[in-house]
């Protein structure tokens, strides 16, 4: 079966709406996600701006400071609802597995 679009969020998702929980704009993004992944995910621009857009297009997030020219971004309620959901959904993954990990 397919998944549905935004129904389960990819790593880098993951952490872009993660980051999302402060104001920042584009570097300050791919910053705090490498940060808060400990390196292991790096974002590039590219990549960086065409999930901002789906989050944005699917109101996940919001444009802030728009006056200036570094637009900065924020996440919404929605995104709230959905990050808080895949958290849920990854801390079932983890917690189904662990009699069967622990036994390894």
């Amino acid at each position: 079966m397919p998944r549905k679009s935004l129904q389960t969020l990819s790593e880098p998702m993951y952490y872009v709406l993660l980051a999302l929980t402060k104001e920042l704009y584009g570097t300050e993004i791919m910053n705090e996600v490498k940060r808060l992944s400990g390196g292991r995910i790096i974002i590039g621009p590219g990549t960086l701006y065409t999930m901002l857009d789906k989050f944005y297009s699917a109101g996940l997030i919001k444009r802030t400071n728009l006056s200036l020219a570094t637009k900065k971004y924020i996440i919404t309620d929605e995104g709230k609802r959905v990050l808080k959901e895949e958290y849920q959904r990854l801390t079932t993954l983890i917690l189904d597995g662990k009699e069967v990990m622990e036994g390894l």
